[in-house]
């Protein structure tokens, strides 16, 4: 399937439930990022059938407008970076396109969609430097820097969530609340592979991180530790 196909699927899919359920959520529907109303479920479908699509597809797929259309490339990344027999080139490829291409990966969802397997799944299976997560979290772009905390859930599930620990210290005064929520995500996550790690983050960084943080981060503990937390 092409471009063309592909987002004409998606329009004979268009729903006015959905597309009032999507602008409420994103609270925009502008230029850039155009809703037509299609189910997660259908585009996740759609894009599972095209997985093998040209990288070069993919990206005209990104330049369209349609937030619907993006979502399908960005599944695209991630389907494609799952296959098990992935060789490194191939994966390289589609960790270059998601990098050179961000101007166009730029909702949380996008990047929740992909980053994990798509960057931190090339960086932790060919044994690559994880320097640019480092870089992408001291970005000026509020993306780039979710992308350096979400990418290392990829760590988080084969048992190393050391980086996660490493960038959220970095992100933790973000003022962006798409980075505050997903820094408290992903230390909640990691603080599961090891609680006395997330425990020391909390005693280090509790009294001062913005609250969307420390109200995601300890999402999962106890009562009495929620309110501890909290009162520091």
């Amino acid at each position: 399937m092409n471009v063309k196909e592909f987002v004409k699927t998606l329009k004979s899919w268009q729903s006015e439930k959905e597309y009032q359920k999507i602008t409420r959520y994103f609270k925009a529907d502008d230029n850039d990022n155009r809703v037509i109303g299609v189910r997660m479920k259908k585009i996740f479908g759609l894009a599972k059938e095209n997985t093998d699509m040209s990288l070069d597809e993919v990206e005209k797929l990104l330049e369209e407008p349609w937030y619907e259309a993006r979502m399908g490339a960005v599944s695209i990344l991630d389907y494609k970076a799952r296959k098990k027999k992935i060789t490194e080139e191939d994966h390289r490829e589609l960790y270059d396109l998601y990098l050179n291409r961000h101007d166009r990966i730029n909702t949380w969802d996008f990047i929740d969609r992909s980053a994990p397997h798509v960057i931190g799944g090339y960086l932790y299976k060919f044994n690559k430097s994880r320097n640019i997560l480092y870089k992408l979290a001291e970005s000026e772009n509020v993306w780039k820097r979710r992308t350096s905390i979400v990418a290392t859930g990829y760590f988080i599930r084969k048992g190393e969530p050391d980086d996660t620990f490493r960038i959220a210290g970095m992100l933790v005064h973000d003022d962006q609340e798409m980075v505050q929520k997903a820094v408290g995500t992903w230390i909640r996550h990691a603080g599961q592979q090891a609680p006395e790690k997330l425990q020391h983050f909390l005693e280090t960084h509790a009294a001062d991180m913005p609250r969307p943080t420390l109200t995601t981060a300890v999402e999962r503990l106890d009562k009495k530790q929620k309110s501890y937390y909290r009162s520091l």
